[in-house]
C-alpha cells in the first residue's frame, strides 16, 4: 500500500516536472521579483556608506539574488508547483473577471512605486499581507445612501463655510471639510462593550455623535460619500482613522490654503498638516477625531491596512 501511494506521489511530480533549462528560467524571473521589493526593505534600513558608483548597494543585490536563488533551487520541486497553481488562478480570475494577470501586475507595480517612496518600505508589504480587521462589518455600517446620514452630511455644509466664496473645483473638498467640522466638533469618545468589538452603522453614530475611533472613521466616511467625496479608512495598531482623497500636489496647496487662511486659521496656526500619498501618488488628509482641524497631528503613524471606499 505504502510502495502504491509512493508511485502515485511520483507520477504526480513527474507531471509537474519543468524540462530543463526552464526550470532555472522560472526559478530565476521568480528570483527578481521577490529580490527587488527586499533589495528596497534592505536598502532602507541599511546604512549608505557612500561607495563609489554605490557599489556596496550593488553587492547587496548580487548578494540577495544568490541567496534566494539557493533557496529557490533548494526548494524547486515545492517552487515549481506553487508556480503552477497560482498561474491557474490567475488564468481562472482573468477569464471569469476576478482578480487576475492585470491586478497581480498592477499590485505589484503600486506597490514597487510605494516602497521607493517610502522611508519604511516593509510597512507597505505589511499592510498588503495582513487583513483590514472587520471589515465586512465597516463596509456594511458605511450606509452612506441612507437618508439620515445624508441628511445629516448636507446639514453639516449648510451649518459651516456655506458662505466661503471659494468655490468651483473645491466645493467638494470644502463641503467635506464642514462634515469633518461638525463631526470632530461634536464628537464624544465612548468604549466598546467589554470583550467585544461594536461598530456602530453611520445613522445609529449620526444620531448622538458618540462611540470609539471606528464607529467615528465609519460616519465621517459615510457622510463624505454622501456629499461626493473619496474617502479610506487607515488601521494601525489598535486605531483606526478616515482620510480624505485630496488628489495632487496641486489639490494639496489649495487645501493648505483653505485650512491656515480660510477655514481653520486659528485651530492650524502654527501647525502642520499631515497627509499620505499612496502607491498612485495620490495625497490622503488625515482626519482623525482625535485632530481640530483637517490634516491634524496622527495619533499613530504605522499604516498596518487601509480600505478605500470609491
Amino acid at each position: 500500500m505504502i510502495k502504491r501511494a509512493k508511485h502515485t506521489y511520483d507520477q504526480i511530480m513527474t507531471k509537474f516536472q519543468v524540462q530543463k533549462p526552464w526550470d532555472n528560467v522560472i526559478i530565476f524571473v521568480l528570483n527578481i521579483l521577490i529580490a527587488i521589493p527586499v533589495f528596497m526593505i534592505i536598502h532602507q534600513n541599511l546604512i549608505d556608506y557612500k561607495w563609489t558608483f554605490k557599489l556596496d548597494r550593488i553587492l547587496l543585490f548580487i548578494v540577495l539574488l544568490i541567496i534566494i536563488q539557493l533557496v529557490l533551487r533548494a526548494m524547486r520541486r515545492i517552487t515549481l508547483i506553487s508556480i503552477f497553481l497560482y498561474l491557474v488562478a490567475l488564468v481562472y480570475g482573468t477569464i471569469f473577471g476576478s482578480y487576475g494577470f492585470e491586478s497581480v501586475f498592477e499590485d505589484y507595480q503600486a506597490m514597487l512605486y510605494s516602497m521607493n517612496d517610502n522611508p519604511y518600505p516593509q510597512d507597505i508589504i505589511i499592510s498588503k499581507l495582513l487583513p483590514f480587521p472587520n471589515k465586512t462589518k465597516i463596509i456594511k455600517a458605511i450606509d452612506f445612501q441612507n437618508p439620515k446620514v445624508r441628511d445629516f452630511a448636507v446639514m453639516a455644509t449648510i451649518r459651516h463655510f456655506k458662505g466661503v466664496r471659494e468655490y468651483g473645483s473645491n466645493l467638494t473638498m470644502i463641503q467635506c471639510f464642514a462634515v469633518f467640522k461638525e463631526i470632530n466638533s461634536r464628537w464624544h469618545y465612548v468604549s466598546d462593550p467589554k470583550g467585544m468589538d461594536y461598530i456602530a452603522s453611520a445613522d445609529e453614530s449620526a444620531k448622538y455623535l458618540s462611540g470609539d475611533c471606528d464607529d467615528h472613521s465609519v460616519l465621517m466616511a459615510a457622510c463624505i460619500r454622501a456629499i461626493g467625496g473619496t474617502p479610506r479608512l487607515i488601521h494601525t495598531d489598535g486605531h483606526m482613522y478616515p482620510e480624505l482623497l485630496i488628489g495632487n500636489k496641486a489639490n494639496l496647496e489649495k487645501a493648505n490654503y483653505l485650512i491656515k487662511k480660510v477655514l481653520f486659521t486659528e485651530e492650524s496656526d502654527g501647525k502642520k498638516i499631515n497627509y499620505h500619498i499612496d502607491e498612485h501618488g495620490q495625497i490622503w488628509l488625515n482626519l482623525d477625531y482625535t485632530a481640530d482641524y483637517p490634516g491634524g497631528p496622527f495619533l499613530n503613524e504605522e499604516i498596518l491596512g487601509a480600505l478605500t471606499l470609491d
